[in-house]
């Protein structure tokens, strides 16, 4: 599949011309052959904007002849992925939904079908945990129509089918019906070996299991992309799944839902378990937390012992029996157990031929479960007949002991081991205890209470966090860029949106945005494509403070996030003219430039202009097109005025209206943050205390800390020591931490970015290093980085060139692709001196500079191709 994926990818890069030849060469392929394949995934392209590759996975949307909604997933890496991925994501839509969807998969994608839905369905229900995919899974297996065929051929194998005559075929119709009556019996038995072979069969010979979770991994990590199409109808690579659903349903039965889900519920998955090799528990419970955790259940901790007779009984009801030296071992004096027995809230008991002390309350539970002779004098209402008593006492064993063997409890009670097991299976049948392995170094069926594996699990990956080394602070700049797609070859206004959606609330200057940061991220990247979504309403701008007279630093935000993403001002430009534009658009919404100049009554029309940047740059006022942004320029309130019928300045194009219309329903504190939270993980991947003040957020990072530790509380984020040298606040969604981590063994990469690129983590996140010049995140600023390693800063204006370390042909070669972006590169010093003085006037002109009086030029046409 991968191998597909990437020679899909290759084939849609190359000209025609050279992928016919290479069909040819490679795949023996003959002129028409190579024809019809290029032509295919050139219709492909056009319905769709791209292909299914290795590295990205195509969604399509459309409703069908009856008005359902169909949900195409395109992938080249086989059914063995697409089968579980359709499974769970299916009941994943139905959960969310309350629908019963169908669904259908071959080696080129899924397709579900959602009857009945009124809006298109979310394509994060696709995108799932790599942790909860074997339990989506497991509970749709055994609807599934792959279940039952499975079923059915391991029956006749075990000669449970067996045919009326000797000799004689039996029909696929009766053979089908036998095996639905047999599965519907069988489901009813957790642990019927053909059920569990099965279960087994289909989850390791039939499912790619591990494939998925990888898949599921780049996904998060954005190593693999995803592209979300709406269409009319289904594209040529979709047509094929559209119209295949034909007998999917065969073996659903009469069973209702809720008893397909019982009867998944009642799967021996201790069993199932076992027979699939997992030991994933003992692979991640820590030794050091179990024995930790013990001395804590048991009451071993100093800080932890009783202060007083009350406490002491409280322990000892919550623990159970203990010798006259397990309870001093756990703080409780000798005098106090005295008391207690006087008080009769005590008794010494004998147990296993040993003196122990138990709680009154538990008097009628020893005597019923382990035969135990009371003292004389226990208050009547504790010596009523206990409901499993023996039950009772394994579940406060199980809740004050790590996972145990049966043999633990039955030697301590001089109980038969058997009886005590038996006891064990029931509770752990009903989900009163968890049956497993859970324990490193041991062997066999263990026993857990589920709160108390719930504490070894958190301990252990607190431990487990404590003990990953963090990667250098230069692991960064290799992962930023590459978080961010720099260089990606992806095109289109979906890779825009996608550019937009992480960028979402960053202030970057409007001189830079599109030059250095957008056509960056993106081939091919068109001013008309922004504006093009700026029209359609899917992204909307903002002002973020004023720099100079013809520059300012400016936010993009996804229409449907602005409302959670941005806060208005708490400061609002003051002043006559304000006031007068700001009356206009309340009462008649978006506006031109002419009707606001009119609506002001002045007779100066650049102090309109200014008042209205004014209030553009403060945040108030935004524009249906991006235009304005281009076209600013130095402006002079000292210029004549213009005459009236002329046409209004280019930085005054397109319709005015005011932010506070976009924001709306409005939202709470709360949900601001956690937005924003999430757009700042979107965007670094982790998240330090650096890079959140980078942001200028209302209330710093600490208003962000109760929320990102409320999403690391659920899960939903991780907390740790990433990077090193960044302090202990560091937060990632799961994905980019692998990929922090990876990217130490990359191979180093040359990029140049602007200075303001929140791909460049200098400046904010990293501090620059130390020179004799200062280097700062200006506006038409550059620098170069070597592996993540800061090696040229090219100054505002490109005539001063700092460098860092060793300067390398690759990275002048990087810097001298920057001409292509502002027109001209002239640089007259490095390091403050001059070109001829610098050392690096030879590999200046290898990479393409041209010599100057002054020092070194560069013009777009003379920039050097790079292979």
């Amino acid at each position: 599949g991968r191998a597909m994926g990437q020679a899909m990818r290759e084939l849609t890069s190359m000209k025609p011309e050279d992928a016919v030849e290479r069909l040819q060469e490679e795949s023996r392929f003959d002129d028409r052959a190579a024809a019809n394949l290029l032509n295919y995934l050139s219709d492909q392209i056009q319905a769709t904007g791209t292909v299914p590759t290795d590295r990205t996975i195509v969604i399509e949307r459309f409703r069908d002849q009856l008005g359902d909604w169909r949900l195409s997933v395109l992938t080249p890496f086989g059914a063995r992925v697409h089968a579980p991925w359709a499974l769970a994501a299916r009941a994943r839509m139905q959960e969310r939904l309350d629908l019963e969807v169908q669904m259908i998969y071959t080696d080129d994608g899924f397709a579900l079908r959602l009857p009945e839905a009124d809006r298109a369905p979310d394509i994060d229900d696709l995108l799932l945990d790599p942790e909860e995919i074997s339990e989506l899974v497991t509970s749709q297996l055994h609807g599934s129509a792959l279940f039952a065929s499975r079923f059915r051929e391991n029956a006749a194998r075990a000669l449970l089918l067996p045919r009326r005559r000797p000799g004689e075929r039996t029909p696929l119709w009766q053979q089908r019906q036998r095996s639905h009556d047999l599965l519907q019996v069988a489901s009813k038995h957790a642990e019927f070996p053909i059920l569990i072979e099965t279960y087994r069969e289909c989850l390791t010979d039939v499912f790619d299991m591990d494939g998925l979770r990888e898949l599921m991994d780049a996904l998060r990590a954005r190593e693999v992309r995803t592209v979300v199409v709406d269409t009319e109808r289904a594209s040529p690579f979709a047509s094929t799944l559209v119209f295949d659903y034909i007998g999917q349903y065969m073996y659903e039965g009469d069973a209702p839902l809720a008893e397909r889900r019982a009867q998944a519920l009642t799967l021996d998955k201790e069993l199932l378990a076992e027979l699939l090799g997992t030991e994933e528990l003992r692979e991640l419970l820590d030794p050091r937390a179990i024995e930790a955790l013990e001395l804590e259940l048991q009451g071993l901790l100093k800080e932890r012992w009783p202060r007083d007779p009350d406490e002491a009984a409280d322990l000892l009801r919550r623990l159970g029996d203990l010798t006259t030296d397990e309870a001093e071992a756990r703080g409780i004096r000798g005098d106090w157990l005295d008391q207690l027995e006087r008080e009769r809230r005590a008794a010494r008991v004998r147990i296993a031929d040993e003196a122990r002390w138990i709680a009154a309350e538990d008097a009628g539970r020893y005597r019923d479960a382990l035969g135990v002779a009371l003292p004389v004098g226990l208050p009547d209402a504790f010596l009523d007949r206990v409901d499993e008593p023996l039950a009772s006492l394994l579940v406060r064993w199980a809740r004050t002991h790590v996972p145990f063997f049966s043999s633990d409890p039955a030697t301590r009670w001089r109980l038969p081991v058997r009886e005590v097991e038996n006891a064990l299976r029931r509770l752990a049948g009903r989900g009163d205890i968890v049956a497993g392995e859970f324990r490193p170094g041991q062997a066999g069926r263990e026993y857990c209470h589920p709160d108390v594996l719930r504490s070894l699990r958190r301990k252990s990956l607190a431990a487990l966090r404590r003990e990953v080394e963090p990667v250098p602070v230069e692991a960064l700049g290799r992962f930023l860029p590459a978080w961010h797609g720099v260089g990606i070859q992806a095109s289109g206004l979906d890779r825009l949106a996608e550019i937009v959606f992480q960028l979402q609330g960053c202030a970057i200057p409007a001189s830079v945005l599109e030059r250095d940061v957008l056509a960056v991220r993106m081939r091919d990247y068109r001013p008309q494509l922004l504006d093009q979504l700026i029209s359609m309403g899917e992204v909307v701008w903002t002002g973020r403070g004023s720099l100079g007279n013809s520059d300012g630093r400016v936010a993009l935000y996804l229409r449907s996030d602005a409302p959670r993403l941005f806060r208005e001002p708490d400061e609002r430009p003051t002043g006559d003219l304000h006031e007068r534009l700001r009356e206009h658009l309340i009462n008649r919404g978006a506006s031109f430039f002419r009707d606001l100049y009119y609506a002001t009554g002045s007779t100066d029309e650049d102090a309109v202009l200014h008042a209205l940047w004014d209030m553009v740059w403060a945040g108030e006022v935004t524009n249906d097109t991006f235009l304005p942004l281009r076209m600013l320029g130095p402006r002079t309130r000292h210029t004549p005025r213009r005459p009236v019928l002329r046409l209004g300045p280019p930085a005054a194009a397109g319709r005015w209206s005011l932010v506070g219309d976009l924001l709306r329903p409005a939202v709470s504190t709360t949900e601001h943050l956690h937005a924003m939270a999430g757009a700042l993980l979107q965007r670094y991947g982790v998240l330090t205390r650096e890079a959140a003040l980078g942001e200028n957020i209302s209330g710093g990072f600490a208003a962000l800390y109760p929320v990102l530790r409320a999403m690391e509380e659920a899960g939903k984020i991780r907390r740790g020591y990433f990077v090193d040298g960044l302090g202990g606040l560091q937060f990632a969604l799961p994905g980019p931490v692998d990929r922090l981590r990876g990217s130490r063994d990359e191979e180093s990469k040359v990029v140049a970015l602007a200075a303001t690129d929140p791909a460049s983590p200098y400046g904010t996140t990293i501090p620059w290093p130390e020179h004799e010049s200062r280097m700062a995140r200006a506006a038409g600023a550059y620098v170069v980085l070597d592996g993540g390693e800061l090696r040229l800063y090219l100054e505002r204006g490109g005539r001063s060139l700092l460098t860092k370390g060793p300067v390398e042909l690759s990275h002048l070669q990087a810097l001298a692709g920057i001409a292509a972006r502002v027109g001209k590169l002239e640089i007259q010093s490095i390091d403050g001196a001059a070109i001829k003085d610098s050392g690096l006037e030879a590999t200046l002109r290898e990479a393409g500079f041209g010599t100057t009086p002054k020092g070194v030029v560069l013009w777009p046409e003379r920039r050097p191709v790079l292979a």
